[in-house]
């Protein structure tokens, strides 16, 4: 039992180390182990030119050497690659590595991320299926009708598998947050994406776009439910104007909190189980030691009454 314990120390240990890196240096009570069921990097495909986690479809090009690329810089393209199990993670982290670039100044449409409980869908939203339930976040490079508006804007709605995407107005009616990001296509940095959700507190988005290791904070929502059951997706879509659209990697992690509510309730149980555990073992202990120094005296004693058996005998004689 103990060796597992340590084990499990070390494995969370190196894994918190791992999460610092990532940008959760403002949690430091935060673990965090990746989750390959969600995560994405060359070559992307096994032997069998599939992927075990994975679906993708529409006009999807897999280079396994470079990206994924959802939709080409050729007009009326759309793609979509999508987890197949669902994240089930109470809270996590999402890191995208993307590239959005093209040869012309004009320029459209953008790609999504998605967390609903659709799935694989293709549709008229960002290349998927709109009326969707849960979580969907644009990176729109096309400014259809939005007055006073920088684009490209990342924006996050919230779907209720009723309520329509805007799509003449560029999301106006469903934005929940978002924010401007010039300089984020044909940028000359990676470009990366990191998504952090603690359950039922918060949803924050920070992007890498200016300088390499620098973040900025593009919004943080605060009292975000993501549905319990809920797919990994992206999807993107070019009209009469286009753009390559890629997805480099894709990192998830699921995050610990140490001294949370469910963890202060767990931790009381095994206070109260190990409560009684110590004693038994040191029972154990105490009467093996002591079974051990009567087998000790028993081997004295024999020794003693032999030597003096041969003195005596010595004597005799």
């Amino acid at each position: 039992m103990f060796g597992k314990q340590w084990k499990s120390l070390c494995l969370l240990a190196g894994s918190l180390t791992g999460a610092l890196g990532l940008g959760l240096e403002e949690h430091p009570d935060v673990k965090a182990i990746t989750l390959r069921t969600h995560s994405l990097e060359t070559p992307y495909l096994d032997s069998d030119m599939q992927s075990r986690w994975w679906d993708f479809g529409g006009d999807c090009i897999i280079r396994t050497d470079k990206y994924i690329r959802l939709a080409s810089d050729k007009p009326s393209r759309d793609g979509w690659i999508f987890s197949r199990v669902p994240l089930t993670a109470t809270n996590w982290e999402i890191m995208v590595e993307f590239k959005i670039s093209g040869q012309g100044n004009l320029y459209g449409d953008g790609f999504a991320m998605w967390l609903t409980k659709q799935r694989a869908s293709p549709g008229n939203v960002f290349g998927a299926a709109d009326n969707f339930e849960g979580l969907g976040v644009f990176f729109d490079t096309y400014k259809n009708n939005r007055p006073g508006t920088v684009f490209p804007y990342i924006m996050a709605m919230n779907g209720d598998g009723k309520t329509p995407y805007d799509k003449d107005n560029d999301g106006k009616a469903n934005e929940l947050a978002g924010c401007s990001a010039r300089g984020i296509r044909n940028a000359g940095i990676p470009t990366k994406a990191r998504f952090t959700y603690f359950a039922d507190k918060s949803l924050k988005l920070d992007l890498q776009y200016k300088q390499e290791d620098e973040w900025t904070e593009c919004f943080e929502i605060e009292n975000f439910k993501v549905p319990p059951v809920a797919y990994l997706g992206f999807s993107a879509e070019t009209g009469e104007l286009s753009d390559n659209h890629d997805i480099i990697s894709v990192r998830t992690q699921n995050l610990y909190m140490k001294g949370g509510a469910s963890s202060s309730s767990n931790t009381g149980k095994k206070t109260g189980s190990s409560a009684v555990r110590p004693k038994e073992s040191s029972g154990s202990w105490g009467w093996f030691l002591f079974k051990f120094v009567l087998f000790g005296l028993a081997l004295t004693g024999a020794y003693v009454g032999f030597t003096v058996y041969r003195a005596r005998q010595r004597d005799r004689f």
